[in-house]
């Protein structure tokens, strides 16, 4: 690569974050850094938000990103806001990617991905030492919680469907196959049904709700919950505590005659 391309050049053709990162390959970041305020630090911090607000951002960016970049969405839109960088340049949208339990592929609900992104963004990883092992606790436990709740909870101020009323269903999963499965089930809407779509979109919103909720008590300091289950001391291998809800006989399958 030559090294005659000019950093104003680059900054033209390129944009600022996209310069600021070639120029770090080039070793000339310090400048670009300084004008996006590109993180030196991690995790990163973070102010309470209104779980309520945070949950309707994360209903309408349902229906724009999806369910995964919407809850991440929904947290750092409004930490933009309240703190600028480095949330203002975090890229949400590729995050898209999160929806349908991973490019459609029904593994974890998206929204469960986004709110694990979320909390170890801001509150660190399980191996950065005992004060930041809540971003993991977190994360997992919102999982349980997915898992063993009556959802969705989330009811929007100006609902696109099921107005009336909504059907919940207990997943006993944190995967998106099941989850949207038994619940298509349940409801009898199909897949691309606007129902359904309403169903996820609510779904990402209470999952939104409950992550602040609990952030929130973590900035506090009034977090104080262990993990609710924890794979490898349990049966010694990464897994799950519902295995039957997909090595069984009542996998879901799309509705007929809808």
């Amino acid at each position: 690569m030559t090294t005659r391309i000019s950093r104003r050049e680059i900054i033209k053709s390129s944009g600022l974050l996209g310069a600021g990162m070639l120029l770090s390959a080039l070793g000339g970041f310090s400048k670009v850094e300084a004008k996006i305020g590109a993180p030196k630090k991690w995790p990163w911090p973070y102010e309470k938000l209104d779980p309520a607000k945070t949950a309707e951002i994360a209903y309408e960016e349902w229906y724009r990103v999806f369910c995964g970049a919407a809850v991440i969405s929904s947290v750092f839109k409004q930490l933009g806001e309240k703190i600028g960088e480095p949330y203002k340049s975090f890229p949400v949208d590729p995050f898209i990617v999160l929806e349908g339990g991973m490019a459609g592929w029904g593994t974890i609900c998206g929204s469960l991905a986004g709110a694990n992104i979320v909390t170890n963004m801001i509150i660190g990883p399980r191996i950065a030492g005992p004060d930041c092992e809540h971003g993991h606790i977190i994360g997992s436990n919102i999982m349980n919680w997915y898992s063993n709740t009556n959802l969705p909870v989330y009811i929007p101020r100006n609902p696109r469907a099921n107005k009336e009323k909504i059907v919940q269903t207990v997943s006993n999963s944190p995967l998106c196959h099941i989850s949207v499965g038994k619940w298509m089930k349940a409801s009898g809407f199909p897949l691309g049904s606007p129902e359904r779509k309403d169903r996820c979109a609510r779904l990402a919103a209470s999952v939104a709700y409950k992550l602040v909720e609990d952030m929130n008590a973590w900035k506090d300091g009034k977090y104080d919950e262990d993990l609710v289950w924890t794979a490898a001391q349990s049966v010694g291998i990464t897994g799950q505590q519902n295995c039957t809800e997909c090595h069984g006989t009542n996998i879901p399958s799309a509705p007929t005659g809808r």
